[in-house]
């Protein structure tokens, strides 16, 4: 998936653009863009945050005064084959010079925040976002397709112990939603959508819960720093790490080690208590 943040323009003359990738855009902040299939014929379009625009693949569009930062998102064809089941070549979309998608919207903040962070979480996330915007463009746009099959059951027990082995053996890499399908031999779209049905979980939700069990487990040792656990566990920056941390489990890394710390001072001096409660009682 290719991200960018394009920003409005001063420049007046139309220019003849022409993309070969499947790209949309969404409108940050109220704006408008001059549109259209001839230079001579432009039309201008009026937009709102969060309003969307679906580019003509190959054929190219004239654009004149564009005045409205968006985000634009390029989707691979790999992405849009996946989400087509039985579909070959190109998936052929419909262009829209202007449409609304509440669930593509959100996809799309999501990935503007992850952007404006320094895109944080890594591969696999904007993998699980890009298959996710595959879909709903493919069900909502596409001009010849396969409705999306669904499927009955999930993963085996053996393809998701596979799916964990690999999880815990990559832990400190910026693993993909690829690399995790070709393991268990399936499309990326199929095995998405088959391993949230077996766990109940997206492969990120699932891959970032295991890297905070990991934390959870390095963050006992009391000489453990914070910074060295975050990389272990594949975080890029312990601010991230610490973030993602309080978020899911209500604390941070160093409140967690504090309370385990206090769990276990409490422990011993209940053992002790309850020792010197016994040699109290055998003296009597």
């Amino acid at each position: 998936m290719k991200v960018e943040l394009v920003h409005p323009e001063s420049v007046t003359e139309p220019r003849h653009w022409v993309r070969h990738d499947q790209a949309f855009a969404m409108m940050l902040r109220p704006g408008s863009i001059e549109w259209g299939s001839k230079r001579s014929a432009l039309e201008k379009f009026k937009y709102g945050a969060g309003d969307l625009a679906l580019c003509d693949r190959h054929v190219g569009e004239w654009v004149g005064l564009m005045n409205a930062r968006h985000l634009q998102i390029g989707i691979s064809d790999a992405a849009l084959l996946a989400s087509s089941d039985g579909a070959y070549g190109e998936v052929e979309l419909r262009a829209s010079r202007k449409f609304a998608d509440r669930r593509l919207s959100g996809m799309v903040a999501a990935v503007h925040a992850e952007m404006v962070a320094g895109f944080p979480s890594g591969r696999l996330f904007l993998d699980s976002v890009e298959q996710a915007m595959a879909v709903t463009l493919v069900n909502g746009h596409a001009v010849r397709h396969r409705p999306v099959q669904l499927y009955r059951g999930g993963l085996g027990s053996a393809r998701l112990r596979r799916i964990r082995e690999l999880v815990h053996a990559k832990m400190e890499d910026d693993l993909s939603l690829d690399e995790m399908a070709e393991s268990v031999g399936l499309s990326t779209a199929h095995f998405a959508r088959m391993f949230r049905k077996s766990t109940g979980e997206t492969p990120h939700q699932f891959v970032l819960r295991q890297r905070l069990e990991r934390a959870k487990a390095m963050l006992r040792a009391p000489d453990a720093r914070v910074l060295d656990v975050a990389v272990a566990c594949g975080f890029k920056t312990q601010q991230h790490f610490a973030q993602v941390f309080r978020d899911i489990l209500g604390v941070s890394p160093t409140e967690f080690r504090q309370d385990l710390a206090v769990s276990k001072a409490i422990c011993v001096s209940e053992s002790f208590d309850e020792d010197t409660s016994r040699l109290v009682i055998s003296g009597l």
